[in-house]
């Protein structure tokens, strides 16, 4: 009888791994969260997520809710042996791999990130594919062999890797199988001595410019009874797009920044986006699925552009160090108390600054026991988001030595734990300050 109260969850990793946990039947989706990162040996996902697939498309779990909102009536009725399928997937997109601070989930992040490029439809970008091959190439294969390299003037080709893995079927065809195994290598081969953590973190910078990379996509209709969505909204990092297929082809409608957009708006499964009146645009009307697919679209958008906030700074500091780098104004100088100032810099995570997001989402209905009942609530009740248009100013650090405590980070140092993120930046540079000082005081030198 007990057995009847079990159900088994698989959870499908982006490697195409898997992993097994069983649950009640009660149980919440925070409990699989648990197990997952149990398993993984990791403290946070920072970045991924869990999601179902639901009318072939995916939506992340809200972790609160019970798993028998998004299994239904199959979940009571459900075997104790055939589990119900749970993905792992990436969330939220970032614009520099440094802000993952955990090797694991930096890894998944990696490897979600290159099965998307190998899907990519962004056909204007065919240089950006050879970068990111060659990048896959020097973090999966290592340094192309001396000797190897030697021989390709005497060799038409090396098949030491195939074009399916690292290119998009249609390049393949618009290219040749051959023209990608004589021009890849000597693009890999410039990134001799390149370690695989530096090839991976080079990945993830260059996809950041991937049109259709790092996007999450939702499905939507222009109007309410067509058969077929032909709206896709994109949840960047930067802001939302808007596009449009036309003869198998995605073309671009609006390409909204997070500032552009005063408020999002969901009754039922109608979905509106109003942009700022700077802009001059009428109101923006889709329809998605459901009112259960509006909700979930208008907590992931309503995350992301929090993260965004929360993680500007970051982003900020880490790309002007890597700026000194290139230009090799940077002087290596560990100066800090990296323990002290990582105790310091706790009160600041990408964790905790999902935790306030749902202060900014009103809901006007409470979710019920059945799915069918809540659709037809849904269906009167009205949802609004507002954005914050006044974001808090930025701090920028001009002294090197205040962004130091990155170098660490750059020179492919990793921490299985959660992202640690300084509440301002101003707190750092007082830390730095205060570490300075005192050694000083003591008459040790700091050069």
């Amino acid at each position: 009888m007990r057995s009847k109260q079990r159900r088994q969850v698989c959870i499908l990793l982006p490697n195409k791994q898997h992993l097994d946990c069983t649950v009640r039947v009660k149980a919440r989706s925070h409990e699989v969260l648990t197990s997952v990162l149990k398993q993984l040996g990791v403290s946070d996902l920072q970045v991924l997520s869990l999601a179902v697939l639901r009318d072939n498309e995916y939506l992340f779990l809200d972790l609160d809710q019970k798993l028998s909102k998004y299994f239904g009536k199959r979940w009571s009725r459900g075997s104790t042996t055939v589990p119900f399928i749970v993905f792992l997937r990436v969330q939220y997109y970032v614009e520099n791999g440094l802000l993952i601070l955990s090797s694991k989930v930096q890894q998944l992040y990696y490897t979600e990130l290159r099965q998307k490029a190998l899907r990519s439809q962004s056909r204007h970008q065919e240089a950006l594919f050879f970068q990111l091959a060659a990048s896959a190439l020097q973090a999966e294969v290592g340094d192309l062999e001396q000797r190897e390299e030697e021989k390709r003037q005497e060799r038409k080709h090396r098949c030491y890797f195939l074009p399916e893995d690292y290119f998009p079927s249609w390049l393949i065809k618009r290219r040749g199988r051959d023209y990608l195994l004589q021009h890849c290598p000597v693009l890999h081969g410039e990134l001799r001595g390149v370690s695989r953590s530096q090839a991976i973190l080079q990945f993830i910078k260059e996809a950041s410019s991937l049109q259709d990379g790092p996007v999450t996509f939702y499905r939507m209709r222009q109007e309410k009874k067509e058969l077929r969505s032909s709206i896709l909204l994109g949840v960047a990092v930067k802001g939302v797009r808007i596009y449009q297929g036309v003869e198998g082809k995605l073309c671009l409608l609006y390409d909204f920044s997070w500032t552009d957009i005063d408020r999002f708006t969901f009754q039922g499964s109608r979905f509106e986006i109003a942009a700022v009146g700077s802009l001059c645009l009428p109101k923006l009307v889709y329809y998605t699925h459901s009112a259960f697919h509006s909700k979930h679209v208008l907590k992931h958008l309503s995350d992301s552009h929090r993260l965004r906030i929360n993680t500007r700074d970051a982003v900020n500091s880490i790309q002007q160090l890597e700026d000194m780098q290139a230009s090799q104004f940077y002087k290596e100088a560990y100066i800090c108390d990296m323990a002290r100032l990582r105790q310091t810099l706790q009160s600041g995570s990408l964790t905790s600054s999902m935790s306030d997001c749902s202060v900014a989402v009103i809901t006007s209905t409470a979710w019920s026991k059945e799915e069918e009942e809540e659709e037809e609530e849904d269906e009167g009740s009205v949802t609004e988001f507002e954005w914050c248009i006044d974001e808090p100013e930025e701090v920028f650090v001009d002294n090197p030595a205040e962004v130091s405590w990155l170098a660490e980070l750059v020179h492919g140092a990793s921490v299985d734990g959660p992202l640690v993120l300084p509440s301002t930046w101003a707190a750092v540079t007082v830390e730095m300050k205060q570490v300075l000082r005192r050694r000083a005081d003591e008459g040790v030198s700091v050069d």
